[in-house]
């Protein structure tokens, strides 16, 4: 698992936040009284959810301690139950039955995700709603780039074995699993055209934008002068597959969604 850095993850918080207020914009549950957000990461995401729906009891599971302690610090009212466990393990009957799961840029992280998704729907309340978010950028240039200049390192073999290959499934695969237990199914993509770094602040923004999240399996096996040959290379490479225009540097994002709603 890799080590997460919330800080570096929240430069790009208004690009990362979006597809999560889409994501939930499709989920019609006007009352919850338990929503669970699987993968909550740092936590402004979660308690935005607990402020669509103030009457329910959130619980915001996380495996990475360090994300969780920023939530901890953003919840200042106490407002979430913050469970630190691996979403793939953690035994969601124990919560209750809740009437909303929405997980956000995490299965990626979850091998075998598809097959744990009709246990997540046979949770839910009568009429509940299960909602997920998934990149579906890893034939990106960018994640081209990542695995090729890997495998061009002294320790190309180890690093390359630590990246993700195919880790989620297209649209089709979730509207199947999802369509097993659901009455009602909204399954879609979004390419997202990120402008990063409009102001021109940043020598390699596409490079910072991978150190939160693609890059952190690697960082978290090099150090030192390995770690600096390797963000020399990958830099380079990012700059030629994006190159800055004059209002900032624009980098496509593919993201897949998928919402149910099970028979009431």
């Amino acid at each position: 698992m890799a080590v997460w850095a919330p800080s570096q993850y929240e430069r790009f918080a208004d690009q990362r936040n979006r597809p999560f207020f889409d994501l939930l914009g499709r989920v019609d549950a006007e009352k919850s009284s338990l929503v669970v957000d699987l993968g909550c990461g740092n936590g402004p995401l979660t308690l935005a959810a607990a402020q669509r729906w103030p009457g329910a009891r959130v619980v915001g599971v996380d495996s990475s301690g360090d994300m969780l302690d920023r939530a901890r610090d953003l919840d200042t009212d106490g407002r979430v139950e913050w469970v630190q466990a691996d979403v793939a393990r953690w035994d969601l009957t124990g919560a209750g039955a809740p009437d909303v799961i929405v997980s956000n840029a995490t299965l990626q992280w979850v091998p075998g995700h598809l097959d744990l998704i009709p246990g997540w729907l046979d949770a839910l309340r009568p009429g509940g709603w299960f909602a997920m978010q998934v990149p579906g950028n890893f034939r990106a240039p960018s994640h081209v780039a990542i695995r090729e200049v890997a495998a061009a390192q002294p320790r190309g073999a180890e690093l390359t074995a630590a990246l993700r290959a195919d880790p989620v499934a297209e649209p089709p695969a979730y509207a199947e699993v999802l369509a097993s237990r659901c009455a009602h199914l909204d399954v879609w993509e979004t390419t997202y055209l990120q402008v990063l770094d409009p102001a021109g602040e940043q020598d390699a923004p596409v490079l910072e934008w991978v150190k939160g999240t693609a890059l952190r399996p690697l960082l978290d096996l090099l150090e030192g002068a390995e770690r600096e040959a390797f963000l020399a290379d990958l830099r380079d490479r990012l700059a030629h597959e994006y190159p800055r225009a004059a209002y900032g540097t624009p980098f496509p994002f593919r993201r897949i969604f998928a919402v149910g709603q099970v028979a009431a």
